[in-house]
């Protein structure tokens, strides 16, 4: 059996100006002229046979058969809403397969992820944490979040937060026999270093802090050494010594009170934070879904706490 249906657009503007009661404002609302309404309202009528408004000087009034014929009409849009939204949604359920690096998976990521389960709960999430990049395709990774420059060939780059880099340790060690006041109280504690650093990324590094604050008698090769943030960051809030902090890890840390900012210095850092995806699924709505919460989540972040002497 063939359907028989008047216009659609015919069908949309009875609809808005009889449950708005204006032609202007379902003008407004369908972003058309009001004399577009009123045109495709006169043309339903035509249609149907029927007078469906009274028009009156200062607005309308139902008839009895727009009335009887209003409900139906707004029952079928209900209808075809729905199931525009079931299908939106359905292209949102799934496995979302995300490559990050430790650190930021363990100190940034994890304690904003229920707010994105929340958001999504038909978004299921792999998180593979690993300090290299992963290959796209061959291992099956739909985003990235990365640490470095931006330049990323192929791939959609949002950058999605900045950071500031500055030495830190437990308030524990700003008292007792040698509390940390001045950069020449070092001499007296554990350092804590970073060997996996980016090659270009010298200020999370201790030698260029400090040759910068003109001490030379600390023996560099000396101290605690890791390969993962994360864990010197632990290291420095058990009091085992004083690492470079990165405020994009350790705002919460530093705002509960585990950590301290030492000797009033800081400074930009000269790598940001990126989410990446290739250019032929990076409108997917899965992967915008993440990418726009991200890029939210950075947005909304914390500046970095004051300085503490």
């Amino acid at each position: 059996m063939v359907r028989r249906l008047p216009p659609l657009t015919a069908l949309r503007a009875f609809e808005a100006a009889a449950r708005l009661g204006s032609f202007s404002r379902a003008a407004a609302e369908l972003n058309v002229t009001a004399a577009a309404i009123s045109h495709q309202v006169k043309g339903l009528e035509d249609i149907l046979g029927v007078s469906l408004f009274i028009r009156l000087p200062r607005g309308l009034r139902l008839t009895p058969e727009g009335r009887t014929y209003l409900p139906d009409l707004s029952r079928g849009f209900d209808t075809l809403a729905r199931a525009a939204d079931s299908l939106s949604r359905s292209d949102l359920a799934g496995l979302l397969t995300i490559s990050i690096m430790p650190s930021l998976c363990q100190m940034w990521l994890l304690p904003r992820l229920a707010d994105f389960r929340r958001r999504y709960p038909m978004i299921d999430l792999k998180l593979q944490a690993e300090p290299t990049m992963a290959n796209f395709v061959r291992d099956g990774i739909d985003v990235g979040m990365r640490y470095g420059m931006g330049n990323y060939p192929g791939l959609r780059t949002v950058m999605f937060m900045q950071e500031e880099v500055f030495p830190v340790a437990s308030p524990t060690l700003l008292s007792g026999r040698h509390p940390l006041r001045r950069w020449e109280d070092l001499r007296h504690h554990t350092l804590l270093h970073d060997y996996a650093l980016l090659a270009n990324e010298v200020w999370l590094g201790w030698p260029v802090w400090l040759r910068a604050a003109r001490i030379e008698d600390i023996d560099l090769q000396r101290g605690l050494h890791f390969d993962n943030s994360a864990l010197l960051y632990q290291a420095c809030i058990d009091g085992h010594g004083v690492g470079i902090g990165r405020s994009a890890l350790l705002t919460e840390a530093i705002g509960a009170g585990r950590l301290v900012p030492l000797f009033e210095a800081r400074r930009p850092a000269d790598y940001a934070y990126y989410v990446v995806a290739p250019e032929s699924t990076a409108d997917h709505p899965r992967v915008r879904a993440f990418t726009d919460w991200v890029a939210a989540q950075g947005a909304a972040a914390s500046p970095a706490p004051p300085s503490m002497g």
